[in-house]
């Protein structure tokens, strides 16, 4: 029997080509006719593992979520876990700016996602939080990964640290300030991202210690 003489489709492929598409040349390049000319077959043939772009986004979202390494999420020490949980889940985000701003505000209907989310509860009930109390702590790690990879705040200060004086000095010497530390300005939103992520789980153990 002779062989295809191109790869065969599945909806993994498509998804990942969607991806590639996106993050390459922005959400607005994702077009059917697009994506089919890149994995070069017919347009009509990507609907036979996609229904529509929303599927193919759901597609594409379920691939992210698959790269989120959950085992962090097992260790009996639940700080240490679920800090290495978040920065792993942050990681993952911030390779795939462009499709996160498309699928951020999207349904959670998802396996991959749905475990994640199932997975992170389970961990913080065991480390002493009620159900409600877990959903809402684990509302606070979507908010906290979800803004840090969506948007940087050290990127929107286009000027030097100077560059804002007189008019906002605090502005000003916070910039400065920063930018003496280790890894200057490039560093504040990682620096960012762990104090809230510390802010997080103090919070956490004080209320758990309290209970």
């Amino acid at each position: 029997m002779a062989r295809p003489s191109q790869p065969l489709l599945s909806r993994a492929m498509i998804a990942r080509a969607a991806l590639e598409l996106i993050e390459e040349e922005g959400p607005q390049a994702l077009k059917m006719r697009s994506l089919a000319e890149r994995l070069g077959v017919r347009g009509a043939s990507l609907y036979h593992h996609v229904a529509s772009k929303d599927d193919l986004l759901d597609a594409a979202s379920e691939l992210i979520n698959e790269e989120i390494d959950l085992r962090p999420l097992q260790d009996p020490q639940w700080r240490d876990g679920l800090a290495e949980y978040a920065r792993g889940y942050r990681r993952v985000y911030l390779r795939y700016p462009n499709v996160i701003a498309l699928v951020a505000r999207r349904r959670v209907e998802a396996d991959k996602a749905l475990r994640g989310y199932d997975a992170l509860l389970a961990t913080l009930i065991r480390a002493g939080c009620t159900p409600d109390r877990a959903a809402e702590t684990a509302a606070a790690f979507d908010y906290l990964v979800l803004g840090s990879a969506l948007e940087t705040f050290a990127a929107g200060f286009t000027r030097t640290p100077s560059g804002y004086r007189p008019d906002y000095p605090a502005l000003a010497d916070s910039l400065e300030s920063s930018d003496a530390r280790p890894g200057g300005l490039a560093s504040l939103d990682d620096r960012g991202f762990e104090l809230g992520l510390r802010l997080i789980l103090d919070g956490l153990a004080a209320q758990l210690a309290a209970s």
